[in-house]
């Protein structure tokens, strides 16, 4: 595994600083083009006998993913999943408490857009929610690929080859789409102070503007506009080590108590609980991602510039 350098222009692979952790990006065909944070692989080695790895996954938008060896357990709310071959998430304004242990697994991540043209449930029915995927019905259409992703005798070049291949069969458009580029735009920009003032950027009402986040983003523009503001802080104070809690905070936060009160909300904890925390998945993998693929987080990948 190398450095981060780019092997050719379809795949991009990044070597982690934990040591038995290594990923892979993959750079989607352009047909799917806002569609994906990322297609990625991801293999975590434990020396034999080791105890599983615990850590918490931040707020996100949707994903599938797909383990081949150990499965997760993973709590989202009230929601939970346990020996699952393949996971279904959807957008989440919670943390993600998981533990795994040796394991090839694969993900994909839905920008907005992506929701729309792979999903028929509205977004807001599947908020904070994790699932045997194959059980699900917003999620089970993929379940198929269970049997390449989860093959151990696969290479990863034929399981990027299904992958592609389902995710092709599987993508219908939608009228939205350019609404909802308009909004996740606004969103990441980060430069709205109110729902009135997203919506005018946005060049819609209000009511239109509610409708679109709630079928395709899954939240309330006004939670919309708060857990974007929280991620950009949460992900400067983990890729800045060493950095304290009010150097990493968003110029929107008023003062130190209201960012411990969001913080609270978002992640279920105090920042300085968090902070004390060991994050030996998390950390590495936002690092790497940042590097290879632009930025840290999904929350914070930008929509393309055209559809």
């Amino acid at each position: 595994m190398g450095d981060g350098d780019f092997q050719n222009a379809a795949q991009r692979d990044a070597a982690l600083p934990a040591p038995r952790l290594s990923a892979v990006f993959r750079e989607p065909p352009e047909e799917f083009a806002g569609c994906f944070t990322s297609l990625y692989h991801l293999t975590l080695d434990l020396p034999e006998g080791a105890e599983r790895v615990n850590d918490y996954l931040q707020p996100e938008w949707g994903n599938i993913r797909f383990f081949c060896g150990t499965t997760p357990d993973a709590a989202i709310a009230g929601t939970q999943v346990s020996g699952a071959r393949f996971v279904g998430t959807g957008p989440s304004s919670l943390p993600c408490q998981f533990s795994l242990g040796t394991v090839r697994m694969w993900g994909v991540g839905f920008l907005p857009i992506g929701w729309a043209r792979f999903f028929a449930a509205d977004a807001a029915s599947c908020t904070n929610v994790i699932c045997d995927g194959a059980a699900h019905p917003a999620f089970s259409h993929f379940a198929g690929l269970t049997d390449v992703l989860c093959n151990p005798g696969a290479d990863i070049d034929e399981q990027y080859d299904a992958l592609v291949t389902a995710l092709r069969q599987a993508m219908r458009p939608s009228r939205d789409e350019a609404r909802i580029a308009r909004v996740h735009g606004a969103l990441v920009s980060g430069d709205h102070s109110s729902v009135h003032d997203l919506a005018d950027t946005c060049a819609m009402s209000i009511r239109t503007l509610e409708r679109i986040c709630a079928r395709y983003f899954g939240f309330s523009p006004k939670l919309l506009m708060r857990r974007q503001r929280f991620m950009r802080s949460l992900t400067t104070f983990m890729l800045q080590r060493g950095t304290r809690w009010t150097e990493a905070m968003d110029d929107h936060y008023h003062d130190q108590a209201q960012f411990t009160r969001e913080f609270r909300e978002f992640m279920t904890m105090n920042p300085s609980e968090y902070a004390a925390l060991d994050h030996p998945i998390l950390t590495s993998f936002m690092e790497a991602r940042a590097k290879v693929w632009g930025s840290p987080a999904q929350t914070l990948d930008a929509p393309p510039r055209r559809l």
